[in-house]
């Protein structure tokens, strides 16, 4: 493998000389962009300003805290957590990144065992977490000698206070990975760590000042910092980043601010991927555009081939290529990045014997068509001096080429040890191979896999963690809570493991019943399942219910996970009952539509019954499960609700109705009543009547235009002559093309869209719309000395019209549109269109394929409607400004240079 080196060769040791590098290199450079809700831009940082807030940062925890101590950051997701990342690494003092408080949890379990475990002397936050912490205190008193600095009350600039030289080899940040255990492992990542990582990610993705990164991944773990947020400023690009719950509420988010933000490298666990092609419709698809997306990883464990399928085949219209994709290996133990693929190349996929492979041998399959067969994707190879080595995990020796063992990892991206944790550090990061003297120390992973042809294909997991959508989850957590969901469940008799079902990882958990309850045991079951979602925020898809004394288990008493789970594959545990989520084979589907308006409009009586007949089928459709199995008193968390579905339900209802449902209730275990009676209640308070929908008007003679066509219309009288809003698209010719059959169907689309035949004239100084007759199109066949560039700019005539002209070379066709008559979305509406209507002219059309209809509004109607819309709401948008804007002063603003 050839490995590129792309990066300037700027001199820096640390992460933070890393950013002062870049600060000095390209301080105006914008460095990241935060989507507020996951669409508009909200805040932004250059590198200087990032610099800047990260040294004003470092100067106050100087004042409290000296190099090596700690510092506990607690922030909701933006770009202030990146300031008070640098911040730390600029001071010395050791950042704890946290997930902020979540207030629908009272125990704050996670919080407490981390600020237990690290011993902050300060906790970083924005003054509205700092204002609360009072009543975060209450519940984490472990902060309570801790000194609070709101970040965003610090003047920002440049320090005069000196700043500690860095060890590279002292501890950067602790990656803490557990989800909720009591005790807690906070990984030891050095300043030397990190920068290997990145520079080991910025080579194998092939990263460069170009790159924009665009992220949803929480900032606070390692995935999202250091691949998403550390790797663009290494590389000198920028990164977009939007708020994990924008993207829960709805997927398609990230997909569309790639396609926005030209973004060429971002990605995510299985399940994001597999929730893109969940949501995706003929709507959602029209004007995507990820034909930028060159890396497109993915880290789970192990990478799923069907999803890698799923994704490719659904996005492929939109530019997707399947090349783009990029299977990765890591952990936070070895910082985050240890092996990958080639950007550029295809995912490899092995089909080996399933029978094989639960012996640990790894045989590809005699066909490739066989229902025994297993596929695995390949991982790729480690880079830049890490060395993956696969080894028996009783015996340490080092497997043979195509042997399922131990992955065991060494390099210079391999962490220090856990925090505090001696015992756990000498298990983990001290295994050596036999017979190699000195060559080691390596990190245990507890991940399965075996290596073939120099590259990596994980096959599971040696130890008993559960990943659940991309999330840890240790099985003694899970387990301490089902057993202390209910009195008639026995404490310390309980096994919780994962099978995969649906091509998705799912929890069951098996337990053993208290001798005296023989009856109703599926109320067991619900007690099991709302308690693992509210404190866990996971489904238990399936609760087994075992008879005293046959949970499997050691001579010890140690409870014996691995073989409770074959036992449960096999239908050999001793089961008084099971309760498994009842399953669907596709989507439900939603046959009642709702709207704050249609709901309102019904009589009071009326209401409740369809609302929630209504929000049954909603849950039903986030969970998976028929409409009919969704019950109206039962929680919604005791039929397996966790936090992803619990905010895809929340995003679900709100975008139908506008009112607000609050996600802590969801958690807590509201159930279809309790949601039907907030929303009501909502409603009776702020009863709006919305708007009719755009009616199809058949307008004649001129109509005035939309107010963003007025500002296109303004904007290019200013300089008529520079064809700065013509939208151009050159393809290749292949052999075969029939122009007089182009010529008819582009003919044919002008009639179907009356926006291509439109004329903007001027009548008593007001742009008018008027529509020519249909089918003029202005398409030429020109010779080969006329230059395509110069067509395409050839500012358009709007007086006169069309805003549609084809121009066809030997080889070349050439598209060009004004920016007036389509926008991206409109565009891929009429290439569509314009493919389907030149096979029918070119005699291509199969036999019994159907045009589709031609679209029933055209956009004078939709003009008409916002000019209503505007009208209803205007008068009151107008007062509330006045009101809000009296007595600011007019502004003197400096220019940027002279007018």
């Amino acid at each position: 493998m050839t490995e590129r080196t792309i990066l300037p060769d700027l001199e820096f040791a640390t992460p933070a000389g890393m950013l002062r590098a870049r600060a000095e290199e390209r301080p105006g450079q914008l460095a990241f962009t935060f989507l507020a809700d996951g669409q508009a831009e909200g805040n932004r940082l250059t590198y200087a300003g990032l610099d800047a807030q990260a040294q004003a940062i470092a100067a106050a925890l100087h004042e409290v805290a000296a190099p090596g101590e700690r510092a506990l950051l607690l922030y909701p997701p933006g770009l202030e957590f990146i300031a008070a990342f640098f911040g730390c690494l600029y001071a010395g003092v050791v950042a704890v990144p946290a997930y902020p408080p979540r207030p629908h949890d009272r125990s704050q379990k996670r919080l407490r065992g981390i600020a237990r475990d690290s011993g902050p002397r300060v906790v970083l936050s924005p003054s509205a977490v700092v204002s609360g912490a009072a009543d975060l205190l209450a519940v984490v008193p472990e902060l309570t000698a801790v000194r609070w600095i709101a970040t965003d009350k610090l003047a920002s600039g440049i320090s005069d206070k000196r700043l500690p030289e860095l060890d590279p080899e002292s501890i950067a940040f602790l990656q803490y990975t557990s989800g909720s255990t009591a005790e807690p492992k906070g990984v030891e990542v050095t300043h030397a760590n990190l920068l290997h990582n990145e520079r080991m990610i910025g080579a194998a993705f092939e990263q460069d000042e170009s790159s924009v990164v665009v992220s949803w991944l929480p900032v606070y773990h390692d995935m999202g910092l250091i691949g998403t947020v550390l790797q663009p400023i290494h590389s000198g690009g920028r990164c977009v980043l939007m708020s994990p719950v924008a993207f829960l509420q709805r997927p398609l988010r990230w997909l569309e601010a790639i396609s926005r933000h030209r973004g060429t490298t971002s990605g995510g666990p299985n399940f994001a991927y597999d929730l893109c092609v969940r949501k995706a419709t003929p709507e959602a698809l029209a004007g995507l555009d990820l034909a930028s997306w060159r890396v497109a990883f993915n880290g789970a464990e192990p990478v799923r081939a069907e999803t890698l399928e799923r994704f490719a085949e659904t996005f492929a219209p939109c530019g997707f290529r399947s090349e783009s994709f990029y299977p990765c290996y890591g952990l936070a133990e070895a910082t985050l990045f240890v092996a990958g693929g080639v950007p550029g190349r295809r995912p490899r996929v092995m089909r080996v014997e399933a029978a094989a492979l639960e012996r640990q041998d790894a045989v590809i399959a005699a066909s490739p068509e066989a229902s025994a067969a297993r596929r695995l994707v390949s991982s790729g190879r480690p880079w830049m001096g890490q060395r993956v080595a696969v080894a028996d995990p009783e015996t340490g020796a080092e497997c043979s080429s195509g042997q399922v063992g131990e992955i065991w990892i060494s390099g210079p991206s391999v962490a220090r040890g856990y925090w505090r944790n001696p015992e756990a550090t000498a298990r983990d990061f001290n295994g050596f191979l036999p017979g190699l003297g000195s060559d080691g120390p390596f990190l245990r992973t507890g991940d399965l896999g075996f290596v073939a042809d120099g590259e990596l294909y994980v096959t599971g997991r040696l130890k008993d963690l559960i990943i659940l959508r991309g999330r840890n989850h240790y099985p003694q957590d899970l387990e301490r809570t089902a057993e202390g969901s209910h009195p008639d469940l026995r404490p310390g008799n309980a096994a919780a493991f994962a099978v995969e079902t649906g091509g998705e990882e799912r929890l069951v958990i098996a337990l053993e019943v208290e001798r005296r309850r023989r009856d109703r045991l599926e109320e067991l079951a619900e007690a099991v399942r709302r308690s693992v979602a509210e404190e866990h925020e996971v489904t238990v898809w399936e609760v087994v219910l075992l008879r005293a004394g046959t949970l499997p288990k050691t001579s010890s008493g140690k409870v014996q996970r691995r073989l409770c789970r074959e036992l449960y594959v096999t239908g050999e545990l001793a089961m008084l009952g099971r309760s498994a989520l009842p399953g669907s084979d596709s989507t439900p589907e939603l046959t009642i539509a709702m709207t704050r308006a249609g709901l309102a409009a019904l009589a009071p009586a009326e209401r409740r019954p369809l609302l929630m007949a209504w929000l049954r089928e909603r849950a039903a459709a986030v969970l998976g499960v028929p409409a009919a199995a969704v019950t109206d008193r039962q929680p919604l968390t005791a039929m397996g609700i966790d936090s992803l579905t619990a905010v895809e339900l929340k995003g679900m209802v709100e975008a139908a109705l506008g009112l607000p449902v609050p996600l802590a209730d969801l958690l807590r275990g509201a159930g279809l009543e309790e949601l039907a009676d907030g929303l009501l209640a909502a409603l009776a308070t702020a009863p709006v009547v919305e708007p009719p929908m755009p009616r199809a008007l058949s307008l004649q003679g001129d109509q005035p235009l939309s107010p963003g066509q007025r500002a296109l219309w303004f904007l290019e009288r200013l300089a008529p002559e520079a064809g700065a809003y013509n939208v151009a698209v050159a393809a290749r010719v292949c052999s075969g093309l029939d122009p007089a059959a182009l010529e008819r169907a582009l003919a044919a689309l002008a009639t179907r869209h009356e926006a291509l035949r439109t004329q903007i004239v001027e009548v008593e100084g007001e742009p008018l719309r008027r529509v020519l007759p249909a089918g003029e199109v202005d398409f030429q066949t020109v010779e080969a000395e006329i230059e395509l560039a110069a067509e395409a700019w050839r500012p358009f005539d709007l007086e006169r019209g069309p805003q549609l002209r084809v121009r066809l070379w030997s080889d070349v066709v050439l598209l060009v549109v004004h920016h007036l008559a389509v926008d991206f979305a409109s565009l891929a509406i009429m290439a569509r269109d314009l493919g389907v209507l030149y096979a029918r002219h070119a005699g291509q059309m199969g036999e019994g394929a159907e045009i589709p209809a031609p679209p029933a509004l055209q956009f004078s109607d939709f003009v008409r409607w916002q000019s209503d819309l505007l009208t209803q709401r205007g008068e009151r948008l107008w007062d509330f400004w006045r009101g809000a804007l009296e007595g600011v002063r007019d502004l003197d603003l400096p220019a940027d240079r002279p007018r």
